[in-house]
């Protein structure tokens, strides 16, 4: 199993952490050892939170792997803490693979994105941005910032917005953010309030970590506005999107749809929510359909 390194890159002036997996424990000719898989998690998550398990996965099958926390969140610089930003999470993308291309000089054309949730719609958005790379990887993607809040209850939009409003406006005055919770139970104030997905997101955190999961509720104002789905016909490099037919967070019809536009993207669907494929048993499932994916695009069968 290949050692991971904790490493740091700059993205707009502040660093970055992340965990670097750069001696996969196949052989040195494999070609998987060429390629680079850059990770980075949805909805406030943090790398440890079963991150390290995809990676490990894909460093025994060879892949180098750079997994990282956006600024604002987990090791990573940036305040104030908790600031949820989708232009600041792409630029960090961006500089994700800016230094995997000039610290280890693997090109784009080795590069392959790994999203999740909220970063499963990042990474559509990011490779239709840069046509040369290797393949993109996406579980459970937020699409449709539309269909994501009409799965939501309307009371709980309601108030979501009003807190947004609210902390918009004091950040237009310096003040401090207002905070809303990532997840909770069903009329909570908070994001994701599916049921069962407030137990769901909590057994990603593992034993004993310290987790904040709050964001910044401005964040709602610009997550009801963001559809990457809309840039999945574009994409031209191979693309696996994963989804779960009872996600209620992420509702898999309007990705479905988006995908069928497009020959370069398979996509595989699960009779699962939208955190199951964190853990097992299912986790076992997504992550050997996604090593398959990819050897057959790095020639390792």
């Amino acid at each position: 199993m290949g050692k991971a390194q904790k490493i740091y890159f700059s993205s707009q002036g502040l660093k970055c952490c992340a965990n670097y997996y750069d001696q996969p424990s196949t052989s040195a000719d494999s070609p998987n050892n060429q390629y680079c898989i850059i990770m980075a998690h949805g909805l406030a998550g943090v790398k440890e939170m079963r991150l390290d398990a995809y990676a490990t996965k894909f460093s025994e099958a060879g892949y180098k792997v750079l997994v990282f926390d956006y600024r604002h969140f987990g090791e990573s610089e940036g305040l104030p803490r908790q600031l949820l930003s989708i232009k600041k999470q792409h630029q960090d993308w961006l500089a994700a693979i800016s230094y995997i291309s000039k610290e280890t000089e693997i090109e784009d054309s080795k590069i392959i994105l790994w999203g999740s949730s909220l970063s499963g719609g990042h990474v559509v958005e990011i490779a239709n941005q840069i046509p040369t790379l290797a393949a993109v990887v996406s579980q459970v993607p937020h699409v449709n910032g539309i269909s994501s809040a009409m799965a939501g209850n309307p009371l709980t939009n309601l108030r979501l917005t009003s807190a947004a409003v609210k902390d918009y406006i004091g950040s237009l005055f310096g003040r401090p953010p207002i905070y809303v919770n990532a997840c909770g139970e069903p009329g909570d104030l908070a994001l994701m309030t599916g049921a069962g997905e407030k137990e769901g997101y909590l057994k990603l955190v593992p034993e004993n970590f310290s987790f904040n999961q709050k964001v910044s509720a401005r964040f709602v104002l610009s997550l009801v506005n963001y559809h990457p789905g809309r840039q999945l016909k574009s994409l031209v490099m191979p693309t696996l999107i994963q989804v779960g037919l009872r996600d209620v967070t992420t509702p898999s019809k309007k990705t479905i749809k988006y995908c069928n536009r497009n020959n370069n993207i398979k996509v595989k669907s699960y009779d699962l929510g939208h955190f199951s494929p964190y853990v097992d048993p299912d986790f076992s499932t997504f992550i050997n359909d996604q090593i398959s994916f990819l050897n057959k695009i790095t020639n390792v069968i």
